[in-house]
Protein backbone atom coordinates (compact mmCIF):
# COMPACT_ATOMS: atom_id res chain seq x y z
CA UNK A 1 0.00 0.00 0.00
CA UNK A 2 1.35 3.45 -0.94
CA UNK A 3 2.07 5.92 1.85
CA UNK A 4 -0.46 8.70 2.13
CA UNK A 5 1.00 12.15 1.52
CA UNK A 6 0.66 14.83 4.17
CA UNK A 7 -2.04 17.47 3.93
CA UNK A 8 -1.28 21.16 3.66
CA UNK A 9 -2.59 21.54 7.24
CA UNK A 10 -0.13 18.94 8.54
CA UNK A 11 2.78 20.46 6.63
CA UNK A 12 1.99 24.04 7.76
CA UNK A 13 1.73 22.84 11.37
CA UNK A 14 4.95 20.83 11.19
CA UNK A 15 6.91 23.81 9.84
CA UNK A 16 5.39 26.37 12.24
CA UNK A 17 3.64 28.39 9.53
CA UNK A 18 0.68 27.92 11.84
CA UNK A 19 0.94 29.92 14.13
CA UNK A 20 3.89 32.07 12.90
CA UNK A 21 1.87 33.58 10.01
CA UNK A 22 -1.73 32.41 10.23
CA UNK A 23 -3.89 30.76 12.91
CA UNK A 24 -5.34 28.09 10.58
CA UNK A 25 -3.92 26.42 7.51
CA UNK A 26 -5.68 26.29 4.16
CA UNK A 27 -7.20 23.02 3.01
CA UNK A 28 -5.81 23.06 -0.54
CA UNK A 29 -2.41 23.24 -2.16
CA UNK A 30 -1.40 25.99 -4.58
CA UNK A 31 0.59 24.79 -7.58
CA UNK A 32 3.65 27.04 -7.81
CA UNK A 33 6.10 26.48 -10.65
CA UNK A 34 9.13 28.51 -11.69
CA UNK A 35 10.72 29.07 -15.11
CA UNK A 36 13.84 27.39 -13.74
CA UNK A 37 11.86 24.12 -13.73
CA UNK A 38 11.41 23.80 -9.96
CA UNK A 39 8.21 23.80 -7.93
CA UNK A 40 7.56 25.35 -4.53
CA UNK A 41 6.02 22.45 -2.69
CA UNK A 42 5.78 21.12 0.86
CA UNK A 43 8.75 23.13 2.15
CA UNK A 44 11.26 21.80 -0.38
CA UNK A 45 14.59 23.65 -0.32
CA UNK A 46 15.14 25.81 -3.40
CA UNK A 47 17.83 28.38 -4.13
CA UNK A 48 17.33 32.13 -4.58
CA UNK A 49 18.70 31.65 -8.10
CA UNK A 50 15.94 29.14 -8.90
CA UNK A 51 13.14 31.42 -7.64
CA UNK A 52 14.33 34.80 -8.92
CA UNK A 53 11.56 35.12 -11.54
CA UNK A 54 7.85 35.44 -10.81
CA UNK A 55 6.31 31.95 -10.73
CA UNK A 56 3.22 30.55 -12.36
CA UNK A 57 0.64 30.00 -9.59
CA UNK A 58 -2.40 27.83 -10.29
CA UNK A 59 -5.49 26.86 -8.33
CA UNK A 60 -9.02 25.71 -8.95
CA UNK A 61 -10.70 29.09 -9.01
CA UNK A 62 -14.34 29.97 -9.06
CA UNK A 63 -14.71 31.89 -12.33
CA UNK A 64 -16.74 34.74 -10.84
CA UNK A 65 -14.67 35.04 -7.64
CA UNK A 66 -11.86 37.47 -6.78
CA UNK A 67 -8.72 36.44 -4.93
CA UNK A 68 -5.71 37.89 -3.12
CA UNK A 69 -2.32 36.19 -3.43
CA UNK A 70 0.49 36.75 -0.93
CA UNK A 71 4.09 35.55 -0.66
CA UNK A 72 5.70 36.22 2.70
CA UNK A 73 8.85 35.35 4.68
CA UNK A 74 8.30 35.10 8.45
CA UNK A 75 12.01 34.54 9.09
CA UNK A 76 13.45 38.01 8.54
CA UNK A 77 16.27 38.46 9.20
CA UNK A 78 16.46 34.86 10.54
CA UNK A 79 14.24 32.19 12.02
CA UNK A 80 16.02 32.58 15.39
CA UNK A 81 15.60 36.39 15.37
CA UNK A 82 12.48 37.28 13.32
CA UNK A 83 12.43 40.96 14.33
CA UNK A 84 11.29 42.04 10.84
CA UNK A 85 8.58 39.35 10.61
CA UNK A 86 7.00 39.25 8.07
CA UNK A 87 8.86 40.49 4.98
CA UNK A 88 6.39 40.21 2.12
CA UNK A 89 7.68 39.36 -1.34
CA UNK A 90 4.52 39.60 -3.45
CA UNK A 91 0.98 40.85 -2.98
CA UNK A 92 -1.72 40.89 -5.66
CA UNK A 93 -5.41 41.60 -5.01
CA UNK A 94 -8.65 41.55 -6.99
CA UNK A 95 -7.46 38.60 -9.09
CA UNK A 96 -10.37 37.50 -11.29
CA UNK A 97 -10.53 33.70 -11.21
CA UNK A 98 -6.93 32.54 -11.48
CA UNK A 99 -5.73 35.30 -13.82
CA UNK A 100 -2.98 36.86 -11.69
CA UNK A 101 -1.90 39.16 -14.53
CA UNK A 102 -5.35 40.85 -14.35
CA UNK A 103 -5.16 41.53 -10.60
CA UNK A 104 -3.99 44.68 -8.80
CA UNK A 105 -0.28 44.38 -7.99
CA UNK A 106 0.23 45.92 -4.57
CA UNK A 107 3.80 44.63 -4.16
CA UNK A 108 5.70 43.42 -7.21
CA UNK A 109 7.29 39.97 -7.01
CA UNK A 110 10.70 39.74 -5.37
CA UNK A 111 12.40 36.34 -5.08
CA UNK A 112 14.04 34.85 -2.01
CA UNK A 113 16.89 36.87 -0.48
CA UNK A 114 17.92 35.39 2.86
CA UNK A 115 20.95 37.17 4.34
CA UNK A 116 24.18 35.20 4.45
CA UNK A 117 24.54 33.02 7.54
CA UNK A 118 20.85 33.16 8.55
CA UNK A 119 19.97 29.59 7.61
CA UNK A 120 16.76 28.45 6.00
CA UNK A 121 13.89 30.88 5.53
CA UNK A 122 10.29 29.84 4.83
CA UNK A 123 8.64 31.47 1.80
CA UNK A 124 4.91 31.01 2.12
CA UNK A 125 2.29 31.46 -0.60
CA UNK A 126 -1.26 32.09 0.62
CA UNK A 127 -4.39 32.55 -1.45
CA UNK A 128 -7.50 34.23 -0.05
CA UNK A 129 -10.94 34.39 -1.61
CA UNK A 130 -12.29 37.93 -1.37
CA UNK A 131 -15.87 38.71 -0.30
CA UNK A 132 -16.07 41.40 -3.04
CA UNK A 133 -13.88 43.71 -5.12
CA UNK A 134 -11.65 45.58 -2.69
CA UNK A 135 -10.20 49.10 -2.65
CA UNK A 136 -6.72 48.50 -1.27
CA UNK A 137 -5.00 51.40 0.42
CA UNK A 138 -1.69 49.55 0.72
CA UNK A 139 1.42 51.25 -0.71
CA UNK A 140 2.28 50.14 -4.26
CA UNK A 141 5.78 48.69 -4.05
CA UNK A 142 7.86 48.07 -7.20
CA UNK A 143 10.34 45.21 -7.52
CA UNK A 144 13.13 47.78 -7.18
CA UNK A 145 12.20 48.68 -3.59
CA UNK A 146 12.45 47.02 -0.20
CA UNK A 147 10.63 49.92 1.46
CA UNK A 148 7.51 48.99 3.48
CA UNK A 149 7.93 45.25 2.91
CA UNK A 150 9.17 44.45 6.44
CA UNK A 151 6.98 43.91 9.51
CA UNK A 152 3.99 42.98 7.36
CA UNK A 153 1.29 41.07 9.24
CA UNK A 154 -0.82 38.59 7.31
CA UNK A 155 -3.24 38.40 10.24
CA UNK A 156 -3.74 42.21 10.31
CA UNK A 157 -4.04 42.39 6.51
CA UNK A 158 -6.68 39.63 6.53
CA UNK A 159 -8.64 41.39 9.29
CA UNK A 160 -8.41 44.80 7.60
CA UNK A 161 -9.92 43.52 4.35
CA UNK A 162 -12.28 40.99 5.97
CA UNK A 163 -10.72 37.99 4.26
CA UNK A 164 -11.39 34.50 5.55
CA UNK A 165 -8.93 31.73 6.18
CA UNK A 166 -6.72 31.13 3.12
CA UNK A 167 -8.28 28.77 0.59
CA UNK A 168 -4.93 27.46 -0.64
CA UNK A 169 -1.23 27.68 0.14
CA UNK A 170 2.21 26.19 -0.29
CA UNK A 171 5.78 27.06 0.56
CA UNK A 172 9.44 26.46 -0.06
CA UNK A 173 12.57 27.12 1.97
CA UNK A 174 15.75 28.84 0.85
CA UNK A 175 19.12 29.89 2.19
CA UNK A 176 21.65 32.40 0.86
CA UNK A 177 23.32 31.83 -2.51
CA UNK A 178 25.34 34.07 -4.84
CA UNK A 179 22.19 35.55 -6.44
CA UNK A 180 21.23 37.35 -3.21
CA UNK A 181 23.67 40.32 -3.63
CA UNK A 182 22.15 40.91 -7.11
CA UNK A 183 18.67 40.95 -5.57
CA UNK A 184 19.82 43.45 -2.92
CA UNK A 185 21.16 45.74 -5.68
CA UNK A 186 17.79 45.46 -7.47
CA UNK A 187 15.95 46.35 -4.24
CA UNK A 188 18.15 49.41 -3.75
CA UNK A 189 17.13 50.65 -7.23
CA UNK A 190 20.47 49.72 -8.84
CA UNK A 191 21.05 47.23 -11.64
Amino acid sequence: MAAQSATVEEIFQAHGIVPDIIPRAPKNFLKVSYKSGVMAKDGVELTPTQVKDQPCVEWEAETDALYTLLLTDPDAPSRKDPKFREWHHWLVGNIPGNQIDKGNVLSAYVGAGPPQGTGLHRYVFLLFKQPKKLSFDEPRIPKTSSSKREKFSTVKFVAKYKLDNPVAGNFFQARYDDYVPKLYRQLSGKK
